[in-house]
């Protein structure tokens, strides 16, 4: 995935992002080639916006090193790129802003070494599967940029690495990336219902998810009540029994997975509450504010995802 430049050989400084797929080496060979060739995907896809000369990929094996020769911002829109379109692939990533080495490798394809990519490496190490880190000198720069970067990061304890130099690392808030988790979530829930609502079907009885509540259908009152009970041993709640309407016959009871999914996220001195129902969010919303927390920001529909914020007071 490297380009060819024509640039000479020179010394600058620029942001690093490094990232690794956790856990590859443990996998089989054949695993091993499937998984490397949807993360090459992943990564074209993340850098297809930038221009090429503006930035260097090197395939390290289990990952990738990118050295961004312009603007450092570009480092961390391209690491939540990648979170976006990673889907289940479990990837850990680091950004460094330091001095490195622009030259051509054996081959003739552009390479960099030097202290920046080092310490973009040994950043992320630190990291675990699904986080980025960040490096103090990369963290002190993008803050310049802009105040607001304040909010996306928190400081972590400091880490000392396998040569004792101790590296100041700040992580980027998971509330950043809440819209993507929220989706990957949803996808999940709706693939566990398909199974129930194929088998429903096959009783002459129909599932089809409301959103807080499930809708049962059948033919016959006898349907309807065998998937009512099925789903009553699981603890869920009928909302309605049985009920002809028209030549069918319909209930409704709670959907307890979509309510007992409840995302609490930090971003700052601010608390992001989502579900995917607006009673989910509202009982997580009055348990934080029998704690202390304030409503900043009441629950609404965001995009299909009911969301609230609250000022940190607890």
């Amino acid at each position: 995935m490297t380009q060819t430049r024509t640039d000479a050989s020179r010394t600058l400084v620029c942001s690093v992002l490094f990232l690794d797929i956790a856990g590859y080496s443990q996998r089989a060979v054949t695993e091993q080639i499937r998984i490397k060739d949807r993360f090459n995907e992943v990564l074209a896809n993340s850098l297809a916006g930038l221009e090429a000369r503006d930035r260097v990929v090197i395939d390290t094996g289990d990952g990738a090193a990118i050295a961004f020769l312009d603007d450092p911002e570009r480092a961390l829109f391209a690491a939540l790129a990648i979170f976006d379109n990673c889907g289940e692939l479990s990837v850990r990533m680091g950004i460094n802003l330091g001095p490195v080495y622009l030259s051509k490798d054996i081959n003739g394809q552009d390479n960099v070494i030097g202290d920046g990519i080092n310490v973009a490496q040994r950043v992320m190490s630190f990291a675990n599967a699904g986080e980025l880190l960040v490096s103090r000198s990369y963290y002190e720069v993008v803050l310049l940029l802009s105040g607001e970067y304040a909010t996306m990061f928190h400081a972590k304890t400091a880490q000392t690495d396998k040569h004792n130099r101790v590296h100041e690392v700040y992580a980027v808030s998971q509330a950043v990336r809440v819209g993507r988790r929220v989706a990957e979530a949803q996808a999940k829930l709706r693939a566990q219902r398909r199974p129930a609502a194929a088998s429903a079907a096959l009783r002459g009885a129909t599932v089809s998810d409301a959103g807080s509540h499930f809708i049962v259908s059948g033919p016959s009152r006898e349907s309807v009540e065998t998937e009512l009970a099925r789903f009553a041993a699981e603890g869920a709640k009928v909302i309605s029994a049985p009920g002809q309407v028209g030549a069918k016959w319909m209930a409704t009871f709670e959907n307890r997975r979509a309510a007992a999914r409840v995302s609490v996220e930090k971003l700052g001195m601010k608390t992001v509450v989502t579900a995917a129902t607006r009673e989910a969010v509202e009982a997580k919303v009055n348990e934080l504010v029998s704690f202390g927390a304030r409503v900043d920001h009441p629950i609404e529909d965001i995009g299909g995802t009911w969301t609230a914020v609250l000022d940190e007071g607890f």
